[in-house]
C-alpha cells in the first residue's frame, strides 16, 4: 500500500454544505442563518467575551498584582556549564551566547552557583550569585561584574 492509495473509511468524510445555492438544497435564501437579527447579517455577531450586556467574566473577576515596568530580566547560567571553556580563558557574555549557554538575553547574564567548576577562568557578567563567586574563586578564577 502506498500513500496515494490510502482512502478514508466509509462515512468518515462528508462533502461540505453549499449554502445559498437555491431553495432546493435546503440551505438557500437565508443559508441557515434564520430570518432577521444581528447574526443573520454579513459582518454581524458580537465581539469576543460579550455576554449580551451582562458584565463580562473578564471584568467580574478581581484583578491581582501588577506589572513592574522597571523589572530587569537576567538569563541564568550555572557555574557547572562553564567547564566547556579552556583554562585561563576570559569568558564574556558574547562567548556564552556563541556556545549556546545563554539564549534570549535581555538585560544581561547572571552566573548561578549550581554545579562545580574545575577550570581556572575569568568570568565577566552583569550579575553573580554569592555561591557562584565562591566557586569561581576557589577554582582559581576571577568573577568580574561588567
Amino acid at each position: 500500500m502506498k500513500l496515494h492509495e490510502l482512502k478514508a473509511a466509509p462515512g468518515a468524510s462528508r462533502k461540505p454544505k453549499r449554502k445559498g445555492r437555491g431553495t432546493a438544497t435546503g440551505q438557500g435564501k437565508t443559508a441557515g442563518r434564520g430570518m432577521n437579527g444581528q447574526k443573520s447579517r454579513s459582518g454581524g455577531g458580537v465581539r469576543l467575551g460579550f455576554e449580551g450586556g451582562q458584565m463580562p467574566l473578564y471584568r467580574r473577576i478581581p484583578k491581582r498584582g501588577f506589572t513592574n515596568i522597571w523589572r530587569r530580566e537576567y538569563v541564568g547560567v550555572n557555574v557547572g556549564a562553564l567547564n566547556v571553556f579552556e583554562n585561563g580563558t576570559e569568558v564574556t557574555p558574547e562567548m556564552l551566547m556563541d556556545k549556546g549557554l545563554a539564549k534570549g538575553v535581555t538585560e544581561g547574564i547572571k552566573i548561578l552557583g549550581e554545579g562545580t567548576l574545575e577550570k581556572n577562568i575569568t568570568v565577566k557578567a552583569q550579575k553573580f550569585s554569592k555561591t557562584a563567586i565562591e566557586k569561581i574563586e576557589s577554582a582559581g578564577g576571577k568573577a568580574e561584574v561588567i
